[in-house]
């Protein structure tokens, strides 16, 4: 077992940069942009004096509001020079998430782009703060949110009040290096080098204040467990502003000196060409973005004979999926299991292990990681084969929640321990199976129904490309079983009736679904989790819809 690292992110990519000074770093395949390690050290250099100018310190909160542009990680490494805090804001945000985010992180800076398909970032950024519109770039006094200070357009194009990326590139040429050098100094890796808010899938997003050996080390274990080198290459099409993105992608190749292929967001023709055309060894995805791969129509023109392994997470992951992955796409699949408060990994299965235990586990724990399943009433480590509450405490545990220690309090014990909310079992082999959520746990007249138990048996329904199982209010048993069925393009129509004949005798009566839905997508966050609390809502409203009497 390997030490744990002390280094920071701008001690490791100074290593490379030194090190391989002329390999590539990062690719953007799909418009020919190619940074080396050395390119990339020199831009960071100068994006950190630049922030210098404009006011930036150590402990300083910059947030990033952007998909997966080439310079999303030119400012995450420049903060992290310089010891400021890079606070990634999903990309999926309207007007009160952003504000709340940006009003509950006290931040200082805020880095944006055009925005996406539905969502102008620049009107938004407006909207918050209107002093913009009347001041010059570096006075802004904003009467609502006292805190922030700059606004920065990641991009060449200029807007009244904001600075662009070519300004402060120059404002860093400008900027002496004795400046930049005294303050790396300071900086250690047990500094928050990144705030990442929740999902919010329940509740108010709380800020996860992640540190560098927190995101370090979790990024070099997951490499690890998949045997990474410095001659592999990775694909991520990932969002960067998520934990799946930024540590088990990114701090991935900065531990193990290899290459991190880009998309800007997510496409899987373009994710496919890239994987053809720089013939990356890995990719990583949700199941939605391997499905919409396999798919493809156009997915038999490319040689994808490059790809070893790769990473599916973010959701449950289906035993048919995986099948499908690893003999069309040629990728041992393997599966990560945490959540952002733990830097995200907390087990992960490994490259080496059977097909079996990739696909129906989530592997056993990181090193220098200890995870324990523990019964949610008495708190007490449930036996082998015994369903509780995963549980770890290690280097991967966040420092808290920002200004919350009362919600810190709830997640991290007196002993040091994380506590998930999933439900999971503990095999005789070490290895682990996630179950359900708690508060997805379906309670129907007394009998505890576990919907990934059911989404696995629906699964083998031909022409089903995927669902979800959530609990549907019911006056009579309290929750009756719903089912959201995303079907084939091609396959032959269902009805209601086809999936619950299918069911019976196979599965025990209760747990087959009362309420059958078939929908076109899913709710998603940005980081692709189904939010199910959605499809709960949904499932009311589809009943009122189709005159479906919900007792």
């Amino acid at each position: 077992m390997q030490e744990l690292s002390n280094r920071t992110l701008g001690d490791f990519l100074e290593h490379w940069a030194a090190t391989t000074p002329d390999k590539e770093y990062v690719v953007y395949s799909d418009r020919d942009i190619r940074f080396t390690w050395s390119q990339f050290n020199h831009r960071v250099d100068e994006m950190a004096k630049g922030l210098i100018a404009i006011g930036v310190k150590k402990g300083t909160h910059v947030g990033i509001w952007a998909q997966n542009v080439p310079d999303w990680l030119t400012f995450l490494y420049a903060c992290a020079k310089i010891g400021a805090v890079y606070i990634t804001v999903n990309t999926n945000y309207k007007q009160s998430e952003l504000e709340f985010l940006v009003e509950n992180s006290d931040m200082h800076t805020l880095c944006i782009t055009d925005g996406t398909w539905d969502t102008n970032y620049v009107d938004m950024v407006y909207q918050m703060l209107p002093e913009l519109r009347e001041c010059q770039r570096g006075h802004l006094a904003s009467k609502r949110f006292p805190k922030m200070k700059n606004v920065v357009y990641v991009g060449q194009e200029k807007f009244r009040g904001m600075y662009n990326t070519s300004e402060l590139l120059l404002l860093g040429e400008n900027t002496e290096d004795e400046e930049l050098e005294a303050i790396k100094k300071t900086v250690t890796c047990h500094d928050v080098v990144n705030m990442q808010y929740t999902s919010g899938t329940t509740g108010f997003p709380k800020g996860v204040m992640l540190t560098h050996y927190n995101i370090i080390n979790n990024g070099f274990y997951t490499g690890e467990a998949m045997k990474f080198t410095q001659d592999d290459k990775l694909c991520v099409c990932v969002p960067l502003f998520h934990c799946f993105g930024v540590v088990l992608a990114t701090m991935n190749c900065l531990t193990h000196g290899c290459t991190q292929v880009m998309v800007e967001r997510f496409d899987p023709l373009v994710t496919l060409a890239s994987i053809h055309k720089e013939r990356c060894t890995a990719l990583y995805g949700v199941p939605t973005m391997f499905i919409a791969e396999l798919n493809h129509p156009m997915f038999d023109m490319f040689d994808l004979t490059c790809l070893r392994t790769g990473i599916m997470a973010g959701s449950l992951c289906p035993v048919e999926l995986m099948k499908q992955v690893e003999e069309k796409m040629y990728l041992k699949v393997t599966s990560v299991y945490g959540l952002t408060e733990t830097s995200p990994g907390m087990t992960h299965t490994h490259y080496d292990d059977p097909f079996e235990v990739r696909c129906t586990t989530v592997g056993r724990d990181y090193d220098h990681v200890e995870v324990k399943v523990l019964d949610p009433e008495t708190g007490e480590e449930c036996p082998v084969g015994v369903q509780g509450e995963m549980c770890c405490r290690g280097f991967n545990v966040m420092k808290g929640y920002y200004n919350n220690p009362e919600a810190t309090a709830e997640v991290i014990d007196k002993n040091g321990f994380a506590h998930s909310g999933d439900l999971g079992v503990k095999d005789e082999n070490g290895n682990y199976r996630i179950t359900g959520r708690i508060k997805d746990m379906i309670i129907r007249g007394g009998e505890n129904v576990y919907p990934r138990e059911i989404e696995e048996f629906l699964y083998k329904l031909p022409g089903v490309s995927d669902v979800q199982v959530v609990g549907v209010p019911s006056k009579k048993f309290g929750e009756e079983v719903g089912a959201f069925i995303i079907m084939n393009e091609d396959a032959a129509e269902l009805k209601p009736e086809d999936v619950r004949q299918f069911c019976r005798g196979k599965i025990s009566r209760h747990k087959i679904p009362k309420y059958i839905f078939f929908v076109k997508e899913f709710p998603l966050t940005g980081s692709g989790k189904i939010q199910k609390f959605k499809l709960r809502e949904m499932s009311l409203k589809l009943c009122e819809e189709q005159g479906i009497e919900v007792i």
